[in-house]
């Protein structure tokens, strides 16, 4: 008597592959790790006191107080006061908010146009794929700090300036990471099914292969955020970023950069939330990445 055995029917939309992350379990998996939850805390502060500075700031940021120049940390004053008295935890609370604004909105928006682009460059016409390279390789051959100079003295110093100035400079590496993984899923068996089913070129694009390289641009993203607050600080340090009154990581730092004999304790204070921040994404990234592939968290546990 012969076997038969049955499979559910195949459809274009039934067809995905098995790397599609589940993010539940990913959460999870960041969590059970001593770096993961570090680096979950971390972001989760930076985040809240975005989020929340009206209410968790102790006092007004940009209020002068000449008879507490240069004081430094108190009960009522946590960090101390920077040269004009105001108080610095206030002001770095606050510049959480830029920080977070252009980390995200900076790394968000260059990664839409780079995995747009490169989508189409590895799905698309090879002419639109050299052309595509040709522009990327050229944007990434212009030094980014003079390119980013340049385009403030123009344009001014602003939030949005810094944001354009990212995206800019971030847009090449994506590109390159979706174009190759776009290039490799596609002669994937399901994607050559879904196509020989039917399947759309959009359909194929957005059901299987953006699900599938999901994992890897999180990874990407947790690990240049620290990267991107350490431009605005640098520009803003220079005095070509958020512009006073405004309070920013960079213009604390550069205050106390001003006055490190008389005040130390502002740069250090300015300092904390740098390093916060640069420890917790990056750690984030690569609990994520331990997490999304798990073979890397094997291996380095084995070497160790």
């Amino acid at each position: 008597m012969a076997l038969i055995t049955t499979t559910p029917a195949l459809s274009p939309g039934n067809i995905a592959a098995a790397g599609r992350p589940d993010p539940f379990r990913v959460l999870r998996h960041v969590w059970s790790g001593p770096m993961g939850r570090f680096a979950l805390i971390c972001v989760a502060a930076m985040l809240l006191c975005a989020l929340f500075a009206p209410w968790l700031a102790p006092h007004d940021p940009i209020a002068i107080k000449a008879a507490l120049r240069l004081k430094g940390p108190s009960m009522d004053y946590w960090l101390g006061n920077d040269q004009l008295g105001r108080d610095v935890l206030s002001r770095l609370i606050y510049g959480s908010r830029i920080a977070m604004t252009v980390a995200f909105l900076g790394t968000g928006g260059a990664l839409l146009i780079g995995a747009m682009l490169g989508l189409l460059a590895g799905y698309g016409p090879r002419q639109i794929d050299t052309l595509l390279m040709l522009f990327c390789d050229s944007l990434m051959s212009i030094p980014m700090i003079l390119f980013a100079l340049a385009v403030v003295t123009l344009v001014g110093s602003s939030v949005s300036t810094i944001i354009m100035i990212i995206i800019t400079f971030m847009v090449p590496g994506y590109f390159r990471v979706v174009r190759s993984q776009t290039r490799v899923l596609k002669r994937m068996e399901y994607i050559v099914a879904a196509r020989a089913m039917g399947a759309s070129p959009v359909s194929v694009v957005f059901r299987h292969l953006v699900p599938n390289m999901t994992g890897t641009l999180l990874v990407l993203v947790a690990m240049d955020i620290p990267a991107v607050i350490a431009i605005e600080s640098g520009l803003s340090f220079l005095g070509q970023g958020v512009q006073p009154p405004d309070a920013s990581w960079g213009t604390v730092l550069n205050d106390g950069y001003s006055y490190i004999r008389q005040a130390p304790h502002i740069v250090i204070a300015a300092g904390i939330p740098i390093i916060i921040a640069t420890l917790g994404f990056t750690f984030l990234g690569e609990a994520l990445r331990d997490a999304l592939d798990p073979r890397t968290a094997r291996q380095s546990r084995g070497d160790n």
